[in-house]
């Protein structure tokens, strides 16, 4: 018996161990029963699984890709980059959405550009007066460079100084500045000052490489790298059924031990020891390989991840003959059958499908029962359309024993996710719960299992 590895990019590999089962169609005759648990938030950071692993970070509120939007505190609305980008900025709106809202491009912990609707930069306008600002650049430069300045008595009371050494201020509705010296005040008189809102943020690998700078960085990572999983969480795997783990890694992990910035070295060194924990026999452990995790609809064109997925196999099998390979269905409006005439000629390729009770409003309101009923009724349908007799693989890649509902007994989550093993574990490949370990109970399978 060994443990098997799939993983993905960001992707997953899947290490296993098992004797296997009949599968037809399948030209070796016998696949393992996937039984896999997903190890998430270990080489790819999620900061929803590890939440303290960003506690070190100053402004870590403040991180890349972060959506903010600055209510002036004279006028009494927001800044807005009028027409989405392209011209100039105002302080008219009276509520903010996506015109008002500025991602930043982290530079250090103060100092930042800002990126409006369009993809455009704020800066300066330098073909004018040199003090006007507006959303012009492609790119950001010198002009498109910030400093945000917080209260430390009210941190969401904040000063936005220019390149040019001086404040954003507030003119008028139509005239935003940047020619303000600034008093060392922060009350409501100050056409410098902005009143702070957050609207969505990214808690991901580049955001925590970005926030801690270069300095620190490989030192948090190597740290969490080596602590978060270990041999003993392998042998408490093996022990407690599951036969195989799915781990996601990124894309830059094919650059280690020199990724591109602010990405760190590292984490191929991890999967090396993962893959040496899997080996309780003689076979490799590495036994599928999928392509990319939830390609999104429509934004991925089926004809562009087809394309993908037929060169990402082509290279798996330069390096492996035997090993499975994985394409994820894409999420958002698609038909659950269009990766199957691709599938259907790459011999040992898989389909991934991912099975949440959540992130939808029609699970909102269901009761214990009603989510039960729809596994056995709603997924249960789902599982059978994809698992055909002359059809690819299936692998329920993710599900989870969490849901919408409030205080549920133990004995509820026991039903739900007894239901959820029952139906996918009619799928032709098997099934990765997500995760091994998470700060939110229910979605960790050790905590469940404890």
């Amino acid at each position: 018996m060994k443990l098997s590895i799939i993983f993905s990019i960001t992707c997953f590999c899947l290490l296993s161990f098992s004797s296997g089962r009949s599968v037809p169609g399948d030209d070796t005759g016998r696949i393992p029963p996937v039984r896999a648990v997903n190890l998430g938030g270990w080489l790819v950071t999620e900061g929803w699984i590890k939440p303290s692993l960003f506690d070190g970070i100053i402004n870590n509120d403040f991180l890349d890709g972060t959506g903010l939007q600055f209510k002036s505190v004279t006028v009494g609305k927001y800044l807005c980059a009028e027409s989405g980008g392209g011209t100039i900025i105002v302080a008219n709106r009276t509520s903010a959405s996506g015109w008002e809202t500025f991602r930043l491009w982290r530079i250090n912990e103060t100092t930042f550009n800002f990126r409006v609707f369009d993809g455009r930069f704020v800066g300066l306008n330098t073909a004018g007066n040199g003090i006007d600002t507006v959303a012009e650049a492609e790119r950001p430069g010198t002009t498109e460079t910030f400093q945000i300045q917080r209260n430390p008595d009210d941190l969401n009371r904040v000063r936005i100084k220019a390149p040019n050494g001086l404040f954003l201020q507030v003119k008028t509705e139509e005239l935003v500045s940047a020619d303000y010296e600034g008093n060392g005040g922060w009350g409501d008189d100050d056409p410098s000052v902005f009143l702070l809102t957050t609207s969505g943020r990214l808690e991901g690998e580049y955001q925590l490489t970005n926030g801690y700078g270069p300095l620190l960085a490989p030192q948090v990572l190597k740290e969490h790298w080596s602590t978060f999983i270990v041999e003993d969480d392998f042998k408490f795997i093996k022990e407690n059924g599951p036969n195989a783990v799915r781990i996601p890694v990124g894309w830059w992990i094919a650059s280690d031990p020199s990724p591109p910035k602010p990405y760190v070295p590292g984490s191929l060194q991890a999967l090396d020891n993962a893959f040496s924990w899997a080996e309780y026999a003689k076979s490799p452990s590495l036994f599928a390989v999928e392509l990319i995790n939830e390609p999104l609809s429509p934004g991925v064109s089926l004809d562009n991840l087809t394309k993908y997925y037929q060169a990402g196999y082509d290279v798996v099998r330069k390096h492996s003959a035997t090993a499975y390979v994985v394409l994820s269905n894409r999420l958002g409006p698609s038909e659950p059958t269009e990766l199957f005439g691709l599938a259907n000629g790459l011999r040992r390729s898989v389909i991934d499908v991912h099975y949440y009770n959540l992130f939808s409003s029609i699970f909102d309101n269901l009761t214990v029962q009603q989510n039960i009923d729809y596994v056995y009724n709603n997924r249960s349908a789902q599982v059978n359309q994809l698992t055909t007799s002359n059809g690819p693989l299936i692998f329920v890649g993710e599900w989870v024993a969490e849901w919408q509902v409030s205080n549920a007994t133990k004995e509820d989550y026991q039903r739900y996710a007894a239901a959820q093993l029952e139906v996918f574990g009619r799928a032709s490949f098997g099934w990765a719960y997500w995760t091994l370990k998470n700060v939110n109970n229910h979605w960790s399978m050790e905590w469940m299992i404890e």
